[in-house]
């Protein structure tokens, strides 16, 4: 097929890449991708097993094993990712619509996603391409000659999400790629459209045949098989909890690499001093809408939790729950639509769930808690859900201590900085978190206390490649990005040489 990305006709498409060739699935099995906005199919895509599983992967094996690509020089590697960025903004309007449709969001966000794909190959490619051969090691002699080097891992088992196709696997594959490995990638089954169209971009940069492969399929037959896999060196997985529990025990019996994010339940601290003017009232409330419901929620590091001074809480929540019930939801190709739907009727349903449970628990709710009515923008058929706030929510309530992974923000309150630090911290994940205040003192003081992997002052929600991204608890282990991102596909070696080998005679005889 000319082009992997058009998705027009529901012709099915050989989206299983093994050995430099696009395949279907062993069994000949396919799925329907629905379109989140209407529910309906718009592409068919590979259904892959097992069989295909151990064929991508047999692949892989091979092109680290035998291939050039392990030995390939760092600069090569880098000018290859280089080049995948630059194909990426070439084709950042179409591959932005595509991940639009595809998980739901909104057109503008699929094109900053774009940009932030190409963002971090290009930071793994500069970081590879200015690093040093080896750290020397001072034995304490010249006699010893003594450097540690890092060498790729091996094959890689690549496992990403619905939520943000591309860029998690973008952080997956750019690092990956840059440090000298193969690998398999499974994205997920709900929205696997962009990672396939990735490949193909892969593939123009130069990538040789075998390093990149790829099986669509569901987790419990493709992800399993990735995770057990004795051929398998490392596995990274960015899912649920429940998930990565299953993927951390199927890979313990071949004692690989494992890299888990595993989501967030994520603080937004406000004290009141933050909001003492109007610009700066404004700014927290806008700030506390943009953490909760962009994407729909649908994002490991939302804001899902305001935690706000008690004096605040009034006038703050009643702010906030009236422009989130202005929330154009939509299409997120439509004109002027500001929200897109969830990714499918079940996370709906799951949403629905929460809201319900909360409510019998005791939340009040300001607004949202329903599905919105059709509009000539927003289809009956689509998985839409009105932005939700629940106030007088509490740590008992499950949609406070579990993630809902849709537009549903609760609202707790505090009186005291340790107070605040206290609820902040009260959860079994630690991705990330917000503090706003206008004491500088304060604000460093909650920062450095709140066991989170990032943590905001007087923002939410921004990003940079060159800083690493994971969390503290049941958030996952290892991270991703920045210089530690590119060690998870690494392995370290001591390489130790004696200039001037002489007899031990540690033995007489």
């Amino acid at each position: 097929m000319a082009d992997r990305a058009e998705t027009h006709a529901l012709d099915a498409q050989a989206t299983i890449h093994v050995a430099g060739e696009w395949r279907d699935a062993v069994s000949g099995a396919t799925r329907e991708i629905l379109d989140p906005a209407d529910g309906l199919p718009f592409a068919v895509v590979a259904e892959g097993d097992e069989k295909d599983t151990d064929l991508a992967v047999a692949a892989a094996r091979h092109a680290f094993d035998h291939g050039d690509w392990p030995r390939t020089p760092a600069a090569e590697r880098a000018a290859l990712l280089h080049r995948v960025a630059d194909l990426l903004v070439r084709d950042r309007e179409r591959l932005g619509l595509l991940e639009s449709r595809d998980a739901g969001k909104t057109a503008e966000e699929g094109r900053v996603d774009i940009d932030c794909v190409a963002d971090a190959f290009r930071y793994f490619a500069q970081l590879v391409a200015a690093e040093a051969p080896g750290r020397v090691v001072d034995a304490g002699t010249p006699d010893v000659h003594s450097v540690v080097v890092h060498e790729p891992v091996g094959v890689c088992a690549l496992i990403t999400p619905w939520n943000y196709p591309l860029l998690q696997a973008s952080w997956k594959i750019a690092p990956a790629l840059a440090a000298g490995n193969t690998f398999v990638v499974k994205p997920s089954e709900i929205t696997p459209l962009t990672t396939v169209a990735l490949i193909d971009l892969l593939v123009e940069a130069g990538l040789p045949t075998g390093v990149a492969g790829l099986v669509t399929g569901a987790g419990h037959t493709v992800g399993a098989r990735l995770a057990a896999h004795p051929d398998v060196d490392l596995v990274s997985f960015t899912g649920g909890l429940v998930s990565g529990t299953k993927v951390a025990q199927a890979a313990a019996p071949t004692v690989k690499k494992v890299a888990l994010e595993l989501g967030g339940k994520n603080p937004n601290v406000v004290f009141a001093d933050a909001c003492a003017t109007d610009e700066g009232f404004d700014t927290a409330v806008d700030q506390a809408l943009n953490a909760a419901f962009i994407h729909s929620g649908q994002v490991c590091s939302a804001g899902s939790r305001l935690i706000v001074e008690e004096p605040l809480r009034e006038r703050f929540v009643a702010e906030l729950a009236r422009r989130a019930a202005a929330i154009r939801l939509g299409r997120g190709t439509a004109d002027g639509v500001e929200c897109g739907p969830l990714v499918s009727e079940r996370q709906r349903a799951k949403v629905e769930g929460y809201v319900e449970s909360a409510l019998a628990e005791g939340a009040v709710l300001r607004t949202g808690g329903k599905r919105p009515e059709p509009a000539p923008e927003r289809p009956d058929g689509g998985y839409f859900y009105e932005p939700t706030v629940l106030d007088q929510c509490h740590r008992e309530m499950r949609v406070v201590r579990e993630e809902v992974f849709g537009p549903v923000l609760t609202v707790e309150t505090f009186r005291t900085e340790d107070e605040a630090v206290a609820l902040a911290n009260d959860t079994e994940y630690g991705l990330a978190g917000a503090v706003w205040t206008t004491d500088a003192g304060r604000a460093r003081r909650v920062a450095g206390r709140l066991r989170h992997g990032t943590v905001w002052i007087n923002d939410f929600h921004p990003y940079l490649p060159q800083a690493e991204w994971g969390g503290f608890g049941k958030s996952g282990v290892g991270r991703e990005l920045g210089p530690a991102g590119l060690a998870e596909y690494r392995e370290t070696k001591h390489i130790y040489q004696n200039l001037a080998p002489k007899p031990v005679r540690w033995f007489a005889g």
